[in-house]
C-alpha cells in the first residue's frame, strides 16, 4: 500500500543556471535525436532484412529497443524542464520513469554479457558458432534477459513504493533515480540501500566482469590470427567495444555501490548522463553502423541512403 504524501515532485535539472541550459538543450536534443533515430534505424533495418535475423543482430536489435526505451523515457521530460518552468512530475509519473529507467539499466547489463558470450564464440569456436548459437539459444539468453531485467526493476520500483515522502518533493536531479528519491524518504531505507548494493554486485560488477573474461579470451585468440590486418581490424572492434561499456558499467557501479547519504548531486548528474544518453548514442555507431553487413542492410531498406 502506498503512504505517500508527496503527491508530485519538482525536477530541478541539471542547471539552474540560464545561459547554460540554453546550451544544455541544444546538445542534449542533438544527442537525443541521435540516439533515437540512429537505434530507430537499426530495429527497422534488422526487422525487415532477413540476412540479418541472426543471433548477433538480435542482440543488437535488443539493445537498440533497450536504449530507445531508455532515452525517451528520460530525455523528452529533461527537455521540457529545460524549456519551460514546469518542473513538476506526477508521483505516479516519476514511478513509471524509475520502473523503465531500472528496467532499460538492468536489460542493457546483461545483454552487453550475451553480446561478449556471442562474440567470444564467434571468434573462438567460428566452426561450432551456428550449432552453439542457435535459435533455441539465442531465444533462451534473451528470455533470461528480459526476466532479470523486469525482476531487477519491479524488486527496486516496488521498495520505493513502501516509501513515505513527506516533503520536501525537490529532486535535485534530471530525472526519477534511486539514489535522489532514497535522500528524499523520510521513512528508513536501510533494505532499499542493501537491494541496490545487491544488484550493483551482481548485476553491474558480475555482468562487467563476465564480460571482461570474454573479451579476454577473444584477445588470446585475436593474438593468433597471422595477419596484421586482421590483428588490426579485430584490435579495433574490441577496443571500441571496451570503451563502451566501461562507459556504461563504470558510472552505473560508481553511483550505486554508495549509501544514498553519500550521493553528490551536482557530481552525480553529470555521470548520470553518461549511462542514460551517451551509450545509447555511442552504441548504434559502435555496433552496428561500423558494421558493413548492418551497412548494406540499412541500405537495402532505405534505399535512397545508397551512395
Amino acid at each position: 500500500m502506498n503512504n505517500s504524501i508527496v503527491t508530485e515532485f519538482m525536477i530541478l535539472g541539471l542547471t539552474q543556471k540560464p545561459e547554460l541550459q540554453r546550451i544544455l538543450f541544444i546538445v542534449f536534443l542533438f544527442m537525443y535525436l541521435v540516439a533515437f533515430l540512429g537505434n530507430v534505424l537499426i530495429v527497422i533495418a534488422i526487422i525487415y532484412n532477413l540476412t540479418l535475423h541472426t543471433p548477433m543482430y538480435a542482440f543488437l536489435l535488443a539493445v537498440a529497443i533497450v536504449d530507445i526505451i531508455c532515452t525517451t523515457s528520460i530525455i523528452p521530460k529533461m527537455l521540457g524542464t529545460m524549456l519551460t518552468s514546469a518542473r513538476s512530475i506526477s508521483y505516479g509519473s516519476c514511478m513509471s520513469q524509475l520502473f523503465f529507467f531500472t528496467w532499460s539499466l538492468g536489460a542493457e547489463m546483461v545483454l552487453f554479457t550475451t553480446m561478449a558470450y556471442d562474440h567470444y564464440v564467434a571468434i573462438c569456436f567460428p566452426l561450432r558458432y551456428r550449432t552453439i548459437m542457435n535459435d533455441h539459444m539465442c531465444l533462451a539468453l534473451l528470455s533470461i534477459t528480459m526476466v532479470i531485467a523486469v525482476t531487477n526493476s519491479w524488486v527496486h520500483t516496488g521498495l520505493i513504493l513502501r516509501l513515505t515522502f513527506c516533503g520536501p518533493n525537490t529532486i535535485d536531479h534530471f530525472f526519477c533515480e534511486i539514489p535522489p528519491l532514497l535522500s528524499l524518504s523520510c521513512s528508513p531505507i536501510r533494505i532499499n540501500e542493501v537491494m541496490v548494493y545487491v544488484a550493483d554486485i551482481t548485476l553491474a560488477i558480475g555482468d562487467f566482469t563476465l564480460t571482461c573474461i570474454s573479451y579476454g579470451f577473444i584477445i588470446a585468440a585475436i593474438l593468433c590470427i597471422r595477419t596484421a590486418e586482421g590483428k588490426r581490424k579485430a584490435f579495433s572492434t574490441c577496443s571500441s567495444h571496451l570503451i563502451v561499456v566501461s562507459l556504461y558499467y563504470s558510472p552505473v557501479i560508481y553511483t550505486y555501490i554508495r549509501p544514498a547519504a553519500s550521493y553528490s548531486f551536482e557530481r552525480d548528474k553529470v555521470i548520470a548522463a553518461l549511462y542514460t544518453l551517451v551509450t545509447p548514442t555511442l552504441n548504434p555507431i559502435v555496433y552496428s553502423f561500423r558494421n558493413k553487413e548492418m551497412q548494406t542492410g540499412i541500405q537495402k531498406v532505405f534505399t535512397f541512403l545508397k551512395p
